[in-house]
């Protein structure tokens, strides 16, 4: 049988361990940086802005795979005092009511960010004056990775709750 929730995680896993090694050009252009900075005394005048962009991604990349694995801080202290079947009623109300309506609505105004910053060909107002639009798209698909994974924890709590009752 086919199931959404098992697709977004097998998906959000790949995409994660994938995107995590969006580290290693992070790492190469801040040692670039700091070399070039204190070795040569000439600084660039585009790694900070790039190392910037880069962590963006990898951050917004990273925020499904966690949720996926529960690694985002959170305040169990209520949670880990119930019992399975109230802890899962618990995840579903939070998910629905706080998680899904605030995600969704900071995921449609990235996106919409993203179209806008597309219409105006949109460049940073640096020196360098990289176009940010491929930048801002690429957070957008790392906020609807985040919802998506979101829905796949609400279905796969309504799932649970009905295997315990």
């Amino acid at each position: 049988m086919f199931k959404i929730d098992s697709l977004i995680d097998t998906f959000n896993e790949k995409f994660g361990i994938y995107a995590s090694y969006l580290v290693l050009p992070l790492i190469f252009v801040v040692v670039f940086e700091v070399f070039m900075r204190y070795l040569f005394n000439a600084p660039t005048s585009w790694a900070f802005e790039l190392t910037v962009f880069l962590y963006g991604v990898h951050f917004c990349f990273a925020l499904a795979y966690a949720h996926k694995h529960n690694t985002h801080v959170a305040i169990d202290v209520f949670e880990s005092r119930l019992s399975v079947r109230p802890r899962t009623i618990l995840r579903i109300a939070t998910n629905a009511v706080l998680f899904l309506p605030a995600i969704g609505l900071l995921t449609f105004y990235i996106c919409a960010m993203a179209a806008s910053s597309w219409q105006q060909w949109e460049h940073a107002s640096s020196s360098w004056a990289p176009p940010i639009y491929p930048l801002k798209t690429l957070l957008a698909l790392g906020f609807i990775l985040f919802f998506l994974q979101g829905v796949a924890k609400l279905i796969q709590d309504i799932r649970s709750l009905k295997k315990t009752h």
